[in-house]
C-alpha cells in the first residue's frame, strides 16, 4: 500500500483529493506522485445540494484538489467551491486547486452591451471559497490570469500533443508532408508554435459568429494542396466549427484531415458531426473525461495530462519552479 501523503524534513505534507469529474485523472496524479488519492465524500441531497466531507485530517496538509469544471459545469464548479470551503474550515495549511479544465473561460470579455465577464466571476468565487492557489492548462485567453488576486500557475499539453504527432511524422505516416491549419486567426499564435515544433508549415482559416456556438469559415489562408492538414485549437465543443473547417481544409486539396485540442468538450452533437466528418483523426487529452463508448466511430484518441500535472504539484509543493518543467513555453497566448 502506498502512502497517503508526501513529507518534507520540514513536516510539510502534500494530500492530492479529486472531484467527481476528475476523479480517474486524480488517481493517476497521485500515482505519480507516489501517493494514495485522498478519500473525500461527494454526496448530492435530493434536492440537488452538494455535501463534502474530507475523510481524513487534512490540519496542516499542503492540498491539492483536482476537479475539471466540465458538464455539469455548474455542479462541477459548485462541488469544487464546497470542497475548498471544507478544506479551509479543516485547517489545511495550503488549498490549490487544479482546474485542467476552466468552465466559462471563453466569457473572458464584454463582446456586446449588458454582458458579464463570468470567467472573472469564476475567480472572484474561488478566492471567495478560499482558495490559495490555482493551476490551470491551456487556457481560452490569457488575461484570465489577471482575474485573480492569487498566483495561478498555467501549464500547457501542447509538449505532448506535438511529441504525438512527431513520432508519427518520424515514422512516415505523412509522407506527403505536414500542413497545420489554426482555426481562426486569434490561434494563429499557438497553430505557429506548434507548426515550428513539428517542422511544418501554417495556414490560418477566417472564420465569423454570428452567434453562439455557430461559425462560418469565410476562406483559408495558406496552402494545404497535396498535404496532410492538422487543424489545431485549445478546445473541441460541439465541433462544428472543427467540421466546417475541416471541410474547407478537404475541398482546398488536402490528402487527409486530423485535428488536435486540449480539451475534448464534446457538447450536443459533437460526437456524431465528427463521425460524419472528413477528419480521420482526433487527438485530445484527459483534461475532460470522454465518455466511454464515445469515440465518433473510432476517432478520437486521448492523451494524457497525468505527467505534466504531477510535476507541476510537486514543483509547487517543493517551491521549484514551473516555468521549467515546459522550458518556458507554458505562456503561448
Amino acid at each position: 500500500m502506498g502512502t497517503k501523503s508526501i513529507d518534507r524534513d520540514d513536516s510539510k505534507r502534500l494530500m492530492v483529493f479529486a472531484g467527481t469529474s476528475s476523479k480517474a485523472l486524480g488517481a493517476r496524479i497521485a500515482d505519480r506522485l507516489g501517493i494514495e488519492l485522498g478519500e473525500v465524500v461527494i454526496q448530492r441531497f435530493q434536492d440537488g445540494e452538494i455535501y463534502v466531507r474530507f475523510e481524513e485530517s487534512i490540519r496542516g496538509a499542503d492540498i491539492f484538489l483536482v476537479q475539471s469544471t466540465s458538464t455539469p459545469v455548474n455542479e462541477s464548479l459548485m462541488e469544487l467551491l464546497i470542497m475548498i470551503n471544507a478544506a479551509k474550515l479543516a485547517s489545511a495549511h495550503r488549498i490549490t486547486a487544479v482546474v485542467p479544465w476552466y468552465g466559462y473561460s471563453r466569457q473572458d470579455k464584454k463582446s456586446s452591451p449588458r454582458e458579464p465577464i463570468t470567467a472573472r466571476l469564476v475567480a472572484q468565487l474561488l478566492e471567495a471559497a478560499g482558495v490559495d492557489r490555482v493551476l490551470t492548462m491551456d487556457l481560452h485567453a490569457g488575461q484570465i490570469q489577471g482575474f485573480f488576486q492569487i498566483p495561478v500557475d498555467h501549464m500547457t499539453a501542447t509538449p505532448i500533443i506535438a511529441d504525438h504527432f512527431m513520432e508519427r511524422n518520424f515514422a512516415g505516416d505523412f509522407p506527403e508532408g505536414l500542413v497545420v491549419v489554426s482555426p481562426d486567426a486569434g490561434r494563429a499564435k499557438l497553430a505557429n508554435h506548434f507548426a515550428e515544433k513539428l517542422g511544418a508549415r501554417l495556414a490560418v482559416l477566417a472564420k465569423q459568429r454570428p452567434e453562439h456556438n455557430t461559425a462560418e469559415i469565410t476562406f483559408l489562408i495558406g496552402d494545404v494542396d497535396g498535404k496532410a492538414a492538422l487543424l489545431i485549437d485549445d478546445m473541441i465543443d460541439t465541433a462544428g466549427t472543427l467540421c466546417a473547417g475541416a471541410a474547407v481544409v478537404k475541398k482546398a486539396g488536402a490528402t487527409k484531415v486530423l485535428a488536435a485540442a486540449t480539451h475534448g468538450i464534446f457538447s450536443g452533437k459533437a460526437f456524431e458531426r465528427l463521425e460524419d466528418s472528413v477528419i480521420e483523426e482526433i487527438v485530445v487529452t484527459d483534461t475532460i473525461p470522454v465518455p466511454e463508448g464515445e469515440d465518433a466511430g473510432g476517432k478520437i484518441q486521448v492523451l494524457s495530462v497525468d505527467r505534466i500535472l504531477a510535476d507541476t504539484i510537486h514543483n509547487v509543493f517543493c517551491d521549484e519552479s514551473v516555468s521549467e518543467i515546459f522550458a518556458g513555453e507554458n505562456q503561448l497566448f
